[in-house]
């Protein structure tokens, strides 16, 4: 068996399997969690019924990596059902919760983890119950046996809890993020199920030739040698971009820098970053209007120091003459997939170079941090 084009005990020998085979699962998984949300939609359903039609608020949380979900879909959410939505990291609520909980607001607190168990993620659904006088709670995480799946409030709650694969056993979240990211987006959607399904199969069609066909083209872009990179996304992918550059510092070790930014906010400043060591990575939107900025910032980056190399990815193919590698995963037919969902699909790329790039540093992969600094569960963590 392969995992990434390796054998099951090489990966095993390099201290790669888990990371390797979590990764390569997500299109399995992606079906899987779609397959979930229908059986569970009446209690699904209900729930959001009911809390909906209250509250006047929803926070999107998450520490670390589970924060990052709600940079994707803070505006979808927002678009969909009207209700004002705030992507805030439970690492800004448990310090400052007077800044963001209001006692008078109803406030839906969505939360995000793989295991359940980091200290924020716990303080931050008891310091949201003690702030707001009707606080409901949607808790979506990948363990049954977490404390946040065992979460009880006298306030609404619902516990989604995503099939066992999706808790990583690996030290880098990749299965539980693009599968808690899926989850968010197709939750309650049940009106538009034929449309979703469609979507569903499509960016795992995508994900599976990432997979398989572009495997040695992101080998070799990962064997380059850089000592920095850039991730560039919009809207929703800029929550991608902001997940790869975790997960390629947490992979290498933090022998790779990497930032992240939008395509219009890289001209304030951070393009000063670029160097000839340095790896541009482009997430390219579906939406036309959204495209035509991030071209423009493309083009604008003969201007300045050169990087070693840029590389985009995008469901079209597109010419953009700048651009040294473009990873192409759709076609017409596919059809134009909303940004919130490529969201899914793309992470796979950051997940990619991270892993192929900690295998060139001869760490491994599944625990990368050799003096211990970092760890599958935050630790150290005091609650006040």
């Amino acid at each position: 068996m392969k995992y990434l084009d390796i054998g099951t005990s090489q990966l095993k020998a390099i201290g790669g399997y888990d990371t390797a085979k979590e990764i390569s699962g997500q299109p399995e998984l992606w079906g899987k969690i779609l397959d979930k949300l229908e059986k569970e939609r009446d209690i699904i359903t209900s729930f959001l019924d009911s809390t909906l039609n209250k509250v006047e608020k929803i926070i999107l949380t998450g520490a670390g990596t589970s924060a990052y979900i709600g940079l994707s879909v803070e505006g979808f959410l927002q678009r969909n059902t009207g209700i004002t939505t705030l992507s805030i990291a439970t690492t800004h609520l448990v310090s400052h919760p007077q800044d963001y909980f209001e006692s008078g607001v109803p406030t839906l607190l969505i939360s995000f983890a793989r295991s359940g168990n980091s200290p924020e993620s716990l303080a931050a659904v008891k310091l949201a119950d003690n702030h707001i006088r009707d606080c409901s709670h949607l808790i979506i995480t990948c363990s049954e046996d977490g404390k946040l799946a065992k979460y009880e409030s006298d306030n609404d709650y619902l516990v989604f809890l995503l099939p066992p694969e999706s808790n990583d056993r690996s030290l880098a979240m990749t299965g539980s993020y693009s599968g808690m990211l899926l989850t968010i987006l197709l939750m309650g959607r049940f009106d538009k199920l034929k449309y979703l399904k469609k979507t569903v199969a499509t960016i795992k069609d995508s994900a599976t030739k990432l997979l398989s066909e572009k495997l040695g083209q992101i080998k070799k872009i990962s064997g380059l040698g850089f000592k920095r990179v850039v991730f560039l996304g919009s809207g929703p992918l800029y929550g991608t971009a902001m997940e790869s550059q975790l997960k390629l510092q947490e992979l290498t070790d933090g022998h790779v820098i990497c930032k992240n930014d939008s395509y219009l906010g890289f001209r304030h400043g951070p393009k000063a970053v670029v160097n000839e060591e340095t790896l541009l990575v482009y997430f390219f939107s579906n939406n036309e209007k959204v495209l035509q900025y991030e071209l423009d910032l493309v083009q604008g980056m003969g201007v300045g120091k050169r990087p070693l190399k840029q590389i985009g990815i995008s469901m079209l193919e597109y010419d953009i003459p700048s651009v040294d590698e473009l990873i192409v995963l759709g076609d017409v037919k596919s059809g134009v997939i909303e940004d919130e969902y490529l969201a899914v699909l793309y992470i796979v790329l950051g997940q990619l170079l991270a892993f192929y790039t900690s295998l060139n540093f001869k760490l491994r992969p599944d625990s990368p941090s050799e003096t211990g600094a970092i760890s599958r569960v935050v630790k150290g963590v005091k609650i006040y």
